[in-house]
């Protein structure tokens, strides 16, 4: 792992999950945990629970749970690192990196290669105000009627015509050549020798959630091709994951109420030239699940722009698969078509902006979109259009938008209500298995089984605990973990939340998870009375362990012998 394990349990110790929780889902207290409507799933009673003594939330209805760092992954849709960073950047920390084999990537390299894309950005930004060509590149901006309070609010710039405008700017440095080429500014020629990539053309900074450069995407004066050029994949830029606009648009708005997602970056621009200042572009044809995820993340409303023609719709399609497994509660996706020949550029200067906003508004919504496809790949045939349909719904995390399609599709279908075309077609509801799996176990289960849970629930009884030895020579499934358990907790004092985080990697997190929230039925005050009592289980199943092996045993050792004979005792001395 990159970032420093001492740092992450830090983290986890440093910030309280209820403070956390709070400020997205207001909770109130119940006993000595807090509850809340689960954030992740539809629910009318309260089933999300936050323990602030194990640092741990947990949802009786779905099934969800973790620590601070989960929460924030699974809320605010960011993968692991970026939701350390995140914490982190809210107690004022840098995150800090260490040299490993599993390291994500050269922190070094990374810092010279956003510190030349921006360096990039400057020359292509001072070549519009100040290259020879100026005139004829700001005639062609007025004539797209981009103003240029427009042109600076994105950063645009024009890259020089010429094979070396920016590498000229580094003949002296040849390390800064060959990182320049890493981050896709330079191609290597066969023979030997570099070149510009980007040449005559308008240049369009993309930018990350923090505001640095990490790509660009260039459009040709006049009708060269191709029409947009593209920074390649590179250690700092990975096109599926960003959205050109998206760190204008959050500059712009506190809270953004909608976002529409269009085609390409003259698009953005001349969206915002009219005053609809929130559309962002997907790099691609396709909107991919970690854009769509970040779309979901910062709106209330995301609209889908396309095409009229067979390819828009098609490009439609995919992004309606993509959503699906994606939305939880509240989210809300539709879909807008512009009519055949049109782009958002194009149409918003025909209509202007009060018309082009009218249309937002009557964006089909994403049942409206869903059954229409439908209906028109399978005009007569009710089965396989209720197949289909089935196949999507199904993978829906939503109970409450899963149920409102299926009801949506019964009707469709002349059918009574949900139920019965749940029993026709065996839907198996997602939400369901969800609550099956959440309703976790009860009872006191093994000795084993209760030790391993006390000590992931009250990890503090394992503290300066004596060594165990006969346990790790006891054979029974599961006791490496606890011994593992043990080492560990025998060092330090954790929470609950701080222990699995130490585990995430593990291949036995998932359980220690489900143990973390087993209702074990044991009293706090009677906790450590039973973890000891779980113990001394543990080691008396070794003496009888230790005893069938040595019974059966032809001949023995001298020390066998005198082992075999306190067995012998402790044995009876137990009977």
């Amino acid at each position: 792992m990159a970032i420093p394990r001492d740092f992450i349990n830090d983290l986890v110790a440093r910030i309280d999950i209820v403070d956390l929780i709070n400020h997205r889902v207001p909770l109130k207290k119940a006993g000595k945990n807090y509850s809340a409507c689960c954030p992740f799933h539809s629910e009318k009673s309260p089933s999300f629970t936050v323990s602030r003594d194990k640092q741990f939330y947990h949802c009786f209805g779905c099934g969800a749970h973790g620590n601070i760092i989960d929460f924030v992954m699974e809320y605010d849709r960011l993968d692991f690192i970026d939701a350390i960073e995140d914490l982190a950047g809210q107690l004022g920390l840098d995150v800090p990196r260490e040299n490993g084999p599993n390291k994500r990537r050269d922190d070094g390299l990374s810092r010279d290669l956003y510190q030349l894309m921006e360096e990039a950005n400057h020359f292509f930004q001072h070549s519009l105000r100040h290259h020879g060509d100026k005139t004829q590149v700001w005639e062609y901006l007025q004539q797209r009627g981009l103003s240029e309070e427009v042109v600076t609010r994105f950063g645009i710039g024009f890259a020089p015509p010429g094979w070396d405008g920016l590498l000229s700017r580094y003949k002296q440095h040849p390390d800064n050549q060959e990182k320049l080429l890493t981050a896709g500014m330079l191609i290597a020629k066969e023979g030997g020798g570099r070149y510009d990539r980007f040449r005559d053309r308008l240049m369009f900074p993309i930018r990350d959630r923090r505001g640095r450069v990490v790509g660009f995407g260039g459009r040709v004066l006049g009708e060269g091709t191709p029409k947009y050029l593209n920074s390649p994949e590179t250690p700092i830029f990975h096109k599926g994951n960003e959205l050109y606009g998206l760190y204008e648009l959050k500059q712009a708005h506190r809270d953004v109420d909608t976002v529409m997602v269009v085609e390409g970056y003259m698009d953005v621009v001349a969206l915002a030239q009219f005053g609809i200042d929130y559309a962002v572009a997907s790099l691609g044809t396709s909107t991919t699940a970690e854009q769509f995820q970040l779309l979901l993340r910062n709106a209330k409303r995301v609209v889908c722009c396309y095409d009229g023609d067979k390819a828009g719709t098609e490009a439609a399609w995919r992004a309606l698969e993509t959503a699906l497994p994606l939305l939880k509660p509240g989210d809300n996706v539709r879909f807008m078509f512009l009519p055949q020949g049109e782009d958002p550029d194009s149409m918003v200067r025909q209509i202007g902006r009060e018309a082009f906003e009218q249309r937002i508004g009557e964006a089909s919504s994403l049942e409206q979109f869903l059954f229409a496809r439908l209906a028109e790949n399978h005009p007569n045939d009710k089965g396989s259009y209720a197949q289909q349909a089935i196949n999507l719904i199904e993978k829906i995390q939503d109970s409450v938008l899963q149920n409102l399609l299926l009801e949506s599709l019964s009707h469709t279908l002349g059918m009574n209500n949900a139920d019965d075309l749940k029993k026709k077609l065996g839907f198996t509801s997602s939400t369901k298995v969800q609550q099956a799996n959440a309703k976790g176990l009860k009872g006191r289960g093994t000795p084993l089984r209760l030790a391993i849970a006390l000590l992931v629930q009250y990890p503090q009884v394992g503290y300066q605990l004596i060594a165990q030895p006969a346990l790790t020579q006891l054979t029974l499934p599961g006791i490496a973990l606890l011994n593992e358990l043990l080492a560990l907790t025998r060092q330090q004092v954790f929470t609950t939340a701080q222990l699995l985080e130490h585990f995430r990697e593990h291949s036995q997190v998932t359980a220690l998870k489900k143990l973390a929230q087993w209702e074990h039925q044991v009293a706090d005050e009677n906790v450590e009375r039973e973890f000891k009592k779980s113990l001394v289980w543990l080691n008396n199943q070794y003496i009888d362990q230790r005893y069938q092996e040595l019974s059966l045993k032809q001949t023995h050792t001298k020390d066998e012998r005198i082992q075999l004979q306190k067995l012998i005792a402790i044995m009876k001395a137990k009977t």
